[in-house]
């Protein structure tokens, strides 16, 4: 499926909405101010209800660090969707994606993602920005339709 960023259709809210962070003395990731780009899925018809997250640093020498891929429905929901309960674990909760990039210590900050990033508030940012770039998909003409990927993840949060 394609994604598309938010502050690419969205750049005024992406500005002021984007999740950062700031890391001083971490064990293993590096000092530094990290962002989390969001992505979503540009077809109207989609309703994966997940958001890709480009982890980017302010060193331009490693600019994205981490990509993460969250999906906030359980699994019940991504079975139905994917059509095959054995897949629906590829959507489910918070994991690195397989075929974004990943530097060394992306599981470092997937562990942050979870424990400290990810907190009630920025969950329902996440949902009403999905919903936002939804409605814009399906105002758009010429948009694609989606069909579950059959990919997969590695290790999932939930």
């Amino acid at each position: 499926m394609p994604m598309a960023a938010l502050a690419s259709r969205f750049p005024e809210i992406a500005g002021k909405e984007t999740r950062s962070m700031t890391l001083r003395g971490h064990e293993v990731i590096p000092d530094g101010e990290y962002g989390f780009l969001e992505f979503y899925c540009d077809e109207a018809d989609c309703d994966c209800r997940r958001v890709l997250l480009m982890v980017v640093s302010s060193d331009p020498s490693r600019p994205v660090v981490a990509t993460i891929n969250y999906g906030w429905e359980g699994l019940d929901y991504y079975a139905k969707w994917m059509g095959n309960p054995k897949l629906a674990d590829e959507a489910y909760g918070a994991s690195l994606e397989s075929l974004g990039k990943q530097s060394p210590f992306a599981p470092a900050l997937l562990r942050l993602f979870v424990g400290s990033v990810m907190d009630d508030a920025y969950v329902e940012r996440l949902k009403r920005h999905y919903v936002l770039f939804k409605l814009e998909a399906k105002d758009r003409p010429g948009t694609k339709t989606c069909k579950p990927s059959s990919r997969t993840t590695k290790r999932r949060k939930r």
